[in-house]
């Protein structure tokens, strides 16, 4: 790994730590606060990076010396002690100058101390001190010419945005920062800078810069899978060329060769030349076959990968986002994606057979189209046709997918319309649950996309995009399939078909 790019990803993994490969490892005091740390003692923690804060400082080793003054500024103001925070660093800044530190130096170990002052007005909610540190950052990240100093700046300052809701700016020095990474192929740093960003909204309780941070991940991971696939095609048909470049070059020595003594054995040149030629074909075909079979495998790795990844992020913010005020908009919004994406997840990685039981069709209709009623719109009328007879379904998937359906129905119903619930026999193991509403349809180029999840970054207030989804994997779990009636003009009609 080169200098550059181990100076980025130390800088955005452990956000204000000073590493330097011609400095000695970590002394026993930083190594015993780390795991005070680690344990929740945050005052034996804070008091053990004072020591070591000192004893580095007495040594001349300014940049561990900063990087543990830092980690005891954070540990005085997580417990809300400003006063001693800011205090502290007037010491830390007070050993700096008393190192004597080149220029650039002496700016590179101030931008931190600037950062942690940023950082705690941050937390005040004091968004004019927290610019004006920022910009004293900006200033020393000039005159330090140091990368990790120049890269650190730029996620410091998508901290900081995204903090006071400033969305757009932090999108684009965010971008800016992993666009380097990125075009490198650097993807899994990537991963880690955005992994990094979301806990740090976790740690702030910002939901905002959580949902955003969220939102900006997948869709930098489909774009980067998009890369990867092209990639790949890229470099597979490099390798047909070369390989068809070798077979054309041993092709026309061989012609050569057939030349000069076809004089003496025609008949065995050409037999000869028949084998060889098609020895090649047929290897060329396996070599292909098995690249191929080798590709498609990776791709379902990484699809498989990617669902577990993501299930395990949602299950990982799950319990910050339940201390949060639900009843705020964008809080719910993002508590319903996180359990909608663990929900997708589950579908797509279970292998589990779903269990069938019978079912009285009429009574299981009735209470669905009941549930809905005091959500239409005035004037609207609720109908069920459904014989009186029973059928063997998964009454959790199924009452799932009819109760988004209807719902969805409710929503997009006018005034003095109807909503329609129907079930048919189509076959001795065929059956068809149907959700009918007035509405104004779906144009037919995009009756597909509804059902794929993650096409667009959407404002989760609005809804995230992956109910239809859900609602597909279920009724695919199922040996069955959800489907847009192409035929029915006069509105929308779901077809759940079900084969038991």
């Amino acid at each position: 790994m080169n200098r550059k790019f181990f100076a980025i990803i130390m800088s955005l993994l452990l956000s204000c730590v000073l590493v330097s490969a011609q400095e000695s490892a970590k002394s026993s005091l930083q190594q015993r606060a780390e795991e005070e740390a680690s344990s929740g003692k945050v005052a034996n923690a804070r008091s053990l990076y004072i020591r070591a804060f000192e004893d580095y400082a007495s040594k001349g080793q300014m940049r561990q010396s900063v990087e543990c003054g830092a980690k005891a500024t954070a540990l005085y103001y997580r417990e809300n002690l400003y006063h001693e925070a800011f205090e502290f660093l007037h010491r830390v800044d007070q050993a700096i100058s008393n190192s004597r530190p080149s220029a650039s130096e002496n700016a590179a170990l101030r931008y931190y101390t600037a950062k942690e002052r940023m950082q705690m007005y941050m937390k005040m909610k004091r968004a004019a001190n927290a610019k004006e540190f920022l910009n004293t950052m900006e200033n020393l990240a000039a005159t330090a010419h140091d990368d990790a100093v120049s890269n650190d700046l730029l996620y410091s300052k998508a901290v900081y945005y995204y903090t006071f809701g400033l969305t757009a700016q932090g999108n684009a020095v965010f971008k800016e920062m992993a666009a380097k990474l990125t075009a490198d192929k650097e993807y899994d740093k990537v991963e880690e800078a955005y992994k990094t960003l979301i806990a740090n909204g976790r740690r702030s309780n910002s939901a905002s810069l959580v949902a955003q941070s969220y939102s900006s991940y997948i869709a930098w991971k489909d774009s980067v899978d998009a890369i990867k696939v092209a990639d790949e095609r890229a470099a597979l048909k490099k390798q047909i060329a070369d390989n068809e470049a070798t077979i054309a070059e041993k092709d026309s020595s061989l012609t050569t060769r057939q030349a000069i003594i076809i004089g003496l054995a025609v008949l065995a040149a050409i037999l000869a030349a028949a084998l060889v030629l098609g020895a090649i074909v047929l290897m060329r075909f396996i070599l292909l076959t098995r690249k191929q079979k080798k590709t498609i495998k990776l791709a379902n790795e990484n699809n498989a990968l990617k669902a577990k990844f993501i299930s395990n992020i949602s299950a990982q913010l799950d319990p910050t986002l339940q201390k949060l005020d639900a009843r705020q908009p964008e809080v719910k919004a993002l508590l319903d994606f996180s359990s909608h994406i663990q929900t997708l997840s589950e579908l797509e990685n279970s292998d589990a057979p779903v269990e069938l039981e019978n079912t009285q069709v009429t009574p299981f209709c009735e209470a669905l189209i009941e549930e809905i009623r005091p959500k239409v719109k005035s004037g609207v009328k609720l109908t069920v046709t459904a014989p009186k007879m029973s059928a063997e379904i998964n009454k959790e998937y199924v009452s799932h997918i009819l109760r988004h359906l209807l719902k969805n129905a409710a929503e997009y119903t006018p005034e003095n319309g109807t909503i329609t619930l129907e079930f048919k026999k189509r076959g001795p193991h065929t059956h068809q649950f149907l959700v009918t509403d007035s509405g104004e349809g779906i144009a037919e180029e995009k009756r597909e996309d509804v059902f794929k999840p993650f096409l667009e970054i959407r404002d989760l207030t609005t809804g995230d995009g992956l109910g239809l989804p859900i609602c597909k994997q279920m009724a695919q779990k199922m040996n069955g399939d959800l489907d847009i009636d192409g035929q029915y003009t006069k509105g929308t009609r779901f077809v759940l078909e079900l084969h038991s």
